[in-house]
């Protein structure tokens, strides 16, 4: 069964995603990554993730040709630096990314981390691409605990519908507060990176083993499966993996049919321990 997210005004997404992130800087993969991102939609996923830091503008380009013939199925997210957070700044960075992703609207438009400008300037000019028409949601990305609540001081309810933050296996940390505080504001949690990066969280014998006890329609699991499906038994946790290739879109697609004991989860926590108390908020 697909796992689904719901915003605060009730539109439901699936929970499984796509991230971007360094998609579009080869020539030589560029058609395989087009196929990729054609494909996921194709099999039902919705959100597309990307970004105006990522590549420059690259990522944005490189999804805006892929999602072209798709773009009514397709929930497309992208980030303002935050030192383009003003007034004058956020609508330049949007009204940019439209054009490079050939759109007229983003369905979610985020800060991608907390910078020097006053949030509720930035807040303001999100509301004003709103009243435009030019985005249909905003959020935040890489907000810890005090962040959300500063930024609660210049929002309403159900306003900020995202907070996108590293979360996975080996960055827990977020569990302490951030992601039962976050759910209690119906603001929902975007995991990007949620099976790690370079492959190092990939190679724990526990999560080899793990994976070893489970089967998916494409075969055995493997660990970067189950490490996704872990991410995704979360309530109100919308996953980002990134997947070039058409095949290992296939896989991260698999890993929805995982359902992971309670064995499962007690070795997992052996291995990559929960948070005792509060730890800085992770990025990467």
């Amino acid at each position: 069964m697909t796992r689904t997210i719901s915003l605060p005004d009730g539109t439901c997404l699936p929970a499984l995603g796509v991230g971007t992130w360094n998609m579009g800087d080869s020539t030589v993969r560029r058609e395989e990554e087009i196929a990729s991102l054609r494909y996921a939609v194709e099999q039902g996923v919705q959100v597309v993730d990307t970004a105006e830091m990522y590549g420059n503008g690259r990522s944005e380009h490189l999804v805006g040709e892929a999602i072209a013939p798709l773009r009514k199925q397709v929930f497309l997210v992208s980030k303002v630096l935050p030192s383009n957070a003003s007034a004058k700044g956020v609508a330049q960075s949007c009204r940019q990314s439209l054009r490079q992703l050939g759109t007229d609207r983003l369905d979610l438009y985020l800060l991608h981390w907390r910078g020097n400008v006053p949030l509720s300037e930035t807040v303001e000019a999100f509301r004003t691409l709103q009243q435009e028409g030019l985005i249909r949601y905003w959020g935040v990305s890489n907000f810890d605990t005090d962040d959300m609540h500063d930024l609660e001081r210049c929002t309403h309810s159900g306003e900020c519908v995202a907070n996108q933050i590293l979360y996975s296996l080996e960055h827990r940390g977020v569990e302490y507060d951030l992601l039962p505080a976050d759910r209690q504001r119906r603001v929902v949690s975007m995991a990007y990176s949620p099976i790690g990066q370079g492959g190092a969280l990939l190679h724990n014998p526990v999560l080899g083993r793990v994976a070893a006890r489970h089967t998916t329609s494409l075969g055995v699991a493997t660990p970067a499966q189950v490490a996704l499906a872990w991410v995704l038994r979360q309530p109100n946790m919308l996953a980002i993996p990134k997947a070039g290739t058409v095949a290992h879109m296939r896989l991260n697609l698999a890993a929805q049919e995982l359902v992971l004991s309670a064995q499962d989860l007690a070795e997992l926590d052996g291995a990559f321990a929960p948070p005792r108390r509060k730890e800085p908020l992770a990025m990467i």
